[in-house]
């Protein structure tokens, strides 16, 4: 499958190499292909720059925003929650249009500091504002749960015995993320119906953040019990 990964940072890195090693054609899409491939700093978790990461791996494409969604059947919006709906908008309505667009952002407001609080909440979220923006999209929320680790690499907590929530208006598109989701390695899958229940996905990061602090480590996942 042809799969743009908009976004640079850990989560679009983690989630393009992952695809690019089950076979997928990827491209990650950035708004500035010359900035982007320059980049050699690493982030606060020692992650290498997206310039180191990206010429580690040849057979990931890189283009603009718009260049990587033309090509894609289906798309990750990997960008920071913040930033989601103007890089969207500059992936283009035309090129969003029909394809499956697989939402693993969360719109956290980091403006007064740490912990982040969030940008939409309770009666909206972040998904249902990229659904109505790009109303021909098929907009599908999931993985914001967890980490970038536990994205690509389920099994690594709890031998994967945790729950992968997926929420959208299309069925059709919703199969199309459960079929990539098994194929990272995610078994139990919980369909929790409509895009709007991407509120409540969305709502568990602020007791992520919690969690991370108390625990001192992001390697954890939530796992519904029934």
């Amino acid at each position: 499958m042809r799969i743009a990964v908009l976004g640079t940072g850990m989560v679009g890195q983690a989630i393009a190499g992952r695809c690019a090693e089950l076979g997928h054609a990827v491209t990650v899409g950035t708004r500035d292909v010359a900035a982007a491939t320059a980049r050699r700093d690493r982030d606060g978790m020692g992650n290498p720059g997206f310039g180191d990461w990206s010429a580690a791996r040849p057979e990931v494409t890189i283009a603009t925003f718009s260049d990587a969604a033309a090509g894609a059947e289906l798309i990750v919006n990997a960008t920071s929650g913040g930033a989601s709906l103007a890089a969207l908008g500059e992936a283009g309505a035309e090129n969003l249009a029909n394809k499956v667009l697989l939402d693993v952002a969360n719109p956290l407001d980091f403006s007064a500091g740490m912990p982040p609080t969030l940008l939409v909440k309770d009666t909206d979220s972040l998904a249902e504002q990229i659904q109505r923006a790009f109303p021909t999209a098929r907009v599908v929320k999931s993985l914001n749960t967890m980490n970038a680790t536990i994205m690509i690499h389920p099994e690594l907590v709890a031998g994967g015995h945790h729950t992968t929530f997926v929420a959208g208006d299309d069925s059709g598109a919703k199969a199309t993320v459960v079929s990539l989701l098994w194929e990272l390695g995610h078994r139990d899958i919980l369909d929790l119906g409509a895009i709007s229940a991407a509120r409540g996905t969305e709502m568990l990061l602020p007791l992520w953040l919690r969690l991370f602090g108390t625990l001192g480590t992001p390697a954890f996942q939530f796992a519904v019990v029934r």
